[in-house]
């Protein structure tokens, strides 16, 4: 039959352009779905600490942090914790500044010693650290542009930590669980930069193609099932 006929030959061809895509699509759905999302996002090392608690008339008063930061105007003020120690942070338009809630010390930008406290007390292994680094240009792992602070560990997952310079929150965990995550998702979405793109082009005419397989597929399908029926009703018959 000409229609099966042509099917069949369109389903080969644009299997022969698709397979291969097809194939990683399947296979990094295959890792991903497989790595914990926990691991993936370094969750599992998150170090467990008891709510930060203080007396609050030991506590430096947001009027004294602000003076000290030099601000005479605020736009949020917030009684947070940075490596277990009690500090105000402080917003004023795009102006942010970190002040101890102990004795009012101006604590940013964050030095590369207190980078390295954060790191440590939010690291749950007990692994040394082999940098600390500011980076005005940091790897593609960590998304956003600089500066940050990258903490390198020791420990077999070759663990990363990015820590804000301004505000002292840790950004970003990355390790080579993520690394692996991230290398089948950029085949995943065929964004070979930084996967962060999954709207493009090349992916949606390659979807499409997907889908016109597997309806040629089907097509072939029907025939050949409705073909063996014919055949299995004729041997009934007989």
């Amino acid at each position: 039959m000409m229609i099966l006929r042509n099917t069949v030959r369109l389903h080969k061809w644009l299997a022969l352009l698709i397979g291969f895509q097809v194939l990683l699509w399947l296979l990094g759905g295959l890792v991903m779905s497989a790595l914990p999302i926990e691991r993936v996002r370094s969750e599992h090392n998150i170090a467990s600490h008891p709510p930060l608690s203080a007396q609050i008339d030991r506590l430096v008063p947001v009027s004294q942090a602000a003076q000290a930061a030099g601000l005479t105007s605020l736009d949020e003020a917030v009684l947070t914790g940075i490596a277990g120690q009690p500090v105000w942070r402080l917003q004023s338009g795009e102006t942010i500044s970190v002040v101890s809630a102990v004795d009012a010390r101006i604590l940013s930008p964050i030095t590369a010693t207190l980078a390295e406290e954060i790191a440590n007390h939010d690291f749950l292994p007990q692994s040394a650290i082999q940098s600390v680094r500011l980076l005005d240009a940091p790897p593609s792992e960590y998304g956003p542009g600089g500066p940050v602070w990258q903490i390198v560990f020791s420990d077999p997952d070759n663990t990363r930590l990015y820590v804000d310079p301004q505000t002292g929150v840790v950004r970003a965990r990355r390790s080579d669980t993520w690394r692996l995550f991230d290398f089948f998702w950029k085949l995943h979405v065929m964004d070979y930069d930084d996967g962060a793109d999954f709207n493009h082009p090349l992916l949606i005419g390659a979807a499409f193609l997907g889908v016109l397989v597997s309806l040629a597929g089907l097509i072939i399908l029907f025939f050949r099932m409705r073909r063996s029926f014919a055949v299995w009703r004729k041997t009934r018959g007989t």
